[in-house]
């Protein structure tokens, strides 16, 4: 009896888990679907822009 009452722990615990990386991907293909809608002029696309930056190293002589 033990060993099926774990099993059933283990089972319901492997559910959880499931649904709970569902709805992390589902998240996360709603926000790139919102980003994409925004377009190209929206503060959050400027902010992650590496256009502005300086360069990472200085040239050499």
């Amino acid at each position: 009896m033990y060993e099926y009452e774990l099993q059933q722990m283990r089972t319901a615990d492997l559910i959880r888990r499931a649904e709970h990386e569902r709805l992390v991907r589902e998240a996360t293909r709603a926000r790139r679907a919102a980003r994409g809608e925004a377009g190209p002029g929206s503060a959050e696309h400027e902010s992650h822009s590496r256009r502005f930056r300086r360069p990472r190293f200085a040239r050499a002589a």
